[in-house]
């Protein structure tokens, strides 16, 4: 575990697992769901070299090949990347180094985390080095309901489409009015800021260049404002992801 501090933030960083975010400490509130048992419902880590899900697992190489990816977080596809169980090498200064493991070999990953007055600026960049797989990549953070302080977390996301779910939760392709929530669902052209607020006690936002942002809001203890370079499922929906994805979290009081 890696513990970086400044006089307002306070981050703890486990590298055996994914390198995520194990606490997150603005002022005295505690902004980070904790470990509850399953790998993928805690913490805020990085989703490389995917994210959200991939059908059946497969994925193509340029020339056609298929490749297996694990599926034993959400059978029969795969969830989230092949990074968040992996163990990370600490670079010191607030990155981490990893080379991805099979049928991505030879890629790897960095991640940094930076931390301002307010704020924790997350970075991820890919390198391919010859692996001919699709990527993309995402931040998964889990933002805990209760921060120890004021009311419970209200999320403030608006957007002006939404990638319509199959019955097996994989995006058609097909772009429709967002639906009311709770979500667990891709949306593009977002209108603001997303962001949370606990009131009485403080404000978050999310703030990224990327295109794509899945939200998660079906849980009783976190939300999950999730910038992605991609929708889930890509490569069968034809679309590119991107190498280098970075986002900044900036914390205020709300009284």
């Amino acid at each position: 575990m890696l513990n970086i501090d400044s006089d307002q933030i306070s981050i703890a960083i486990d590298l055996d697992q994914g390198a995520r975010l194990a606490s997150v400490q603005w002022r005295d509130m505690q902004f980070v769901v904790p470990f509850r048992g399953q790998d993928l419902t805690w913490g805020w880590f990085a989703m490389a070299p995917f994210a959200g899900r991939i059908k059946n697992g497969v994925v193509r190489d340029l020339k056609g090949n298929e490749c297996q990816l694990p599926t034993n977080f959400d059978p029969p596809h795969a969830l989230n990347g092949l990074a968040v169980l992996s163990s990370w090498e600490d670079l010191g200064g607030g990155r981490q180094f990893l080379e991805l493991p099979s049928p991505y070999e030879s890629a790897t990953v960095t991640q940094s985390y930076e931390i301002l007055d307010n704020a924790i600026r997350w970075s991820l960049e890919y390198e391919a080095n010859g692996c001919e797989l699709p990527v993309t990549l995402g931040f998964h953070p889990w933002f805990a309901r209760e921060i120890g302080k004021g009311d419970s977390a209200e999320l403030s996301f608006k957007a002006n489409k939404m990638f319509k779910r199959s019955n097996d939760q994989i995006p058609t392709g097909e772009l429709i009015p967002p639906s009311t929530p709770p979500w667990d669902d891709t949306f593009i052209e977002i209108l603001g800021t997303p962001e949370i607020i606990w009131p009485g006690a403080a404000k978050l936002t999310v703030e990224s260049y990327t295109p794509y942002w899945h939200i998660y809001d079906q849980d009783e203890d976190g939300i999950c404002i999730e910038p992605v370079t991609a929708p889930p499922d890509s490569q069968n929906l034809k679309i590119q992801g991107e190498s280098y994805i970075e986002c900044l979290i900036t914390f205020s009081e709300d009284f």
